[in-house]
């Protein structure tokens, strides 16, 4: 199963059935996922689901029709224990960015994090997971499929928001700091803080 989110809504790629019950499901063609993103990006429904028998062939059939870009983040904490944010668009993130050519999906991940704060001596402690979510670009639907690590540093120098990609603040977060900006957060954030 794929969790797609779609305007803060989820997009289920899945090969069971039973999980589709009581839900509106779609099939895996380029009419109906262009039907299951308009309805999900239009708030008119809070949740749909795309099926097909095979979950390994699900995702290489739905970016035949959804083109992939491919991005990595992270989630960095410092000695004391918070958590580095950005704020752009006016939603609390985390730095992540798009993979270039011939670089690691790691090399991406620690790039991104010292362009878009300015953070620097980053060390991947571990991969956390992959979340997916659909973004236009130029018009056209895009899934974003993007790789988070934790990450550890111990700079505490100044925070620079990378201007050309719209940021506006970059924060250290402590627990209840956290927990406020994840009201104001994107779903695919919200899911990296499950558990906590």
């Amino acid at each position: 199963m794929y969790k797609v989110f779609v305007n803060q809504s989820p997009l289920i790629l899945t090969d069971k059935v039973t999980e589709t019950e009581g839900s509106e499901y779609f099939l895996l063609n380029s009419k109906a996922i262009g039907s299951a993103i308009d309805v999900l990006s239009k708030k008119k429904q809070k949740s749909a689901y795309i099926y097909h028998p095979n979950l390994e062939e699900i995702l290489k059939k739905f970016t035949k029709e959804v083109p992939l870009v491919v991005a990595a983040g992270g989630v960095v904490t410092n000695p004391k224990g918070k958590v580095l944010f950005i704020y752009r668009n006016k939603r609390w993130d985390l730095p992540k960015g798009r993979l270039d050519k011939g670089e690691t999906i790691e090399q991406c991940a620690l790039r991104e994090v010292e362009e878009e704060t300015g953070v620097k001596g980053l060390l991947i402690e571990n991969f956390l997971m992959t979340t997916y979510h659909i973004f236009k670009l130029k018009g056209e639907y895009r899934l974003k499929e993007v790789h988070w690590f934790a990450m550890t540093t111990d700079y505490d120098g100044e925070l620079k928001g990378e201007k050309k990609e719209g940021i506006q603040k970059v924060r250290w977060k402590g627990p209840k700091k956290i927990q406020k900006a994840l009201k104001q957060s994107y779903a695919n954030i919200k899911i990296l803080f499950e558990g906590q």
